[in-house]
């Protein structure tokens, strides 16, 4: 009885929401945009616009390739040549493609060189790799993450280190997983990963990209300075954090009577903008890129624009070990970690950032 209670509660959210300005020493907000490592899908939306700056447009279609390689043994991830070769010369990311973070085993490759294993007991046990027990495993302990770091000195080809993890992976425990990766870097080309993992079945895909005008969309009112919104002058970070949502899933949002999908309405106070511009990108997107469209999103107030807002969106994978910087990620009922960026034309911004049941508080 006492776990069908559990699976009848409403999991626990946590939305944290801050506000600062681009400008200010102390701003965050590149860090945070840095340390969310697996993005799959990033949104902005500007009201009173109808078609993107040639800049804006040029970024979107240059956010670059990702990989998918199958069947790829996991001991490839900790070789000599593929640390000196990517893991040095720029941001590598990689992530299981397919896998239940609450189920199954999962890898994920940090650009800072970490390598997180999170695996479930008996594997954990046959391993033989040092780990923790997961925070989230309850009393009895059914999954443990192992942190390598492969960037550090202690790490070289000539260590004990280096040599148990290698004979734990080559022979103790092989594992071959489908990897999602993807390599920031500057003045290589993108085949060299292609060429790289030749021997394996490799694809390069591209983003996909959704672009859309919404007509007579109904807009909450903002104001920079209220995150908490005033009555009857201006809408609340969490108020607009759910609009937003309601918009990226095309939720009516009139409120008609004879609507049994959903009585959900725009928060007031509101506006009525003649168009919109929706722009989302999926696909294995790295934080480098998401800087760039965060920046270009910024500069967009340069010229006086009609609009006193637009928002950048980004969603992670729900079966990432991490959340932000090396924070265990667990999916329960939802597996969700996002933020937005609410951009205001005074280069104020707000930062908002959700997290599900299995996580710590965003940074």
């Amino acid at each position: 009885m006492a776990t069908l209670r559990r699976l009848r509660e409403t999991p626990r959210h946590l939305l944290v929401c801050e506000k600062s300005n681009f400008g200010h020493g102390k701003s965050r907000h590149r860090q945070h945009v840095e340390t969310h490592y697996h993005n799959y899908r990033v949104s902005f939306l500007i009201p009173e616009c109808g078609i993107l700056s040639k800049e804006l447009k040029n970024l979107v279609m240059e956010i670059g390739p990702y990989y998918l390689v199958k069947d790829l043994p996991l001991h490839e991830l900790i070789t000599h040549e593929f640390i000196n070769n990517f893991v040095k010369k720029g941001s590598c990311y990689a992530l299981t493609y397919n896998t239940n973070i609450d189920q199954d085993n999962t890898v994920a490759l940090l650009p800072n060189g970490k390598l997180i294993l999170s695996l479930d007991k008996d594997t954990y046990e046959e391993i033989g790799l040092q780990g923790r027990p997961s925070q989230y495993s309850g009393r009895k302990v059914m999954r443990y993450i192992i942190t390598l770091d492969l960037m550090d000195s202690s790490f070289s080809p000539e260590s004990k280190k280096y040599k148990r993890a290698s004979w734990a992976l080559n022979e103790k425990k092989p594992l071959k997983f489908n990897f999602l990766l993807a390599w920031h870097h500057e003045g290589a080309e993108d085949s060299t990963v292609m060429s790289y993992f030749s021997k394996y079945q490799i694809r390069e895909h591209q983003p996909k990209i959704a672009l859309s005008t919404l007509q007579d969309l109904q807009c909450p009112l903002l104001q920079s300075g209220e995150l908490e919104g005033k009555p009857a002058e201006s809408c609340s970070a969490p108020e607009l954090f759910d609009w937003l949502g309601a918009v990226f899933n095309n939720v009516e949002l009139n409120n008609q009577s004879f609507s049994f999908v959903s009585t959900y309405c725009c928060p007031q106070p509101s506006i009525l903008v003649d168009k919109a511009c929706l722009c989302t990108i999926t696909g294995f997107i790295v934080s480098e890129k998401i800087c760039l469209l965060l920046e270009q999103l910024c500069h967009y107030f340069d010229d006086p624009k009609l609009t006193p807002w637009v928002t950048l969106s980004v969603q992670g994978f729900a079966d990432s070990p991490v959340s932000w910087r090396e924070n265990e990620h667990g999916f329960r009922k939802g597996g969700e970690h996002l933020y937005n960026f609410v951009i205001f034309s005074n280069q104020d911004y707000w930062l908002q950032m959700a997290v599900g049941a299995n996580d710590d508080c965003p940074p």
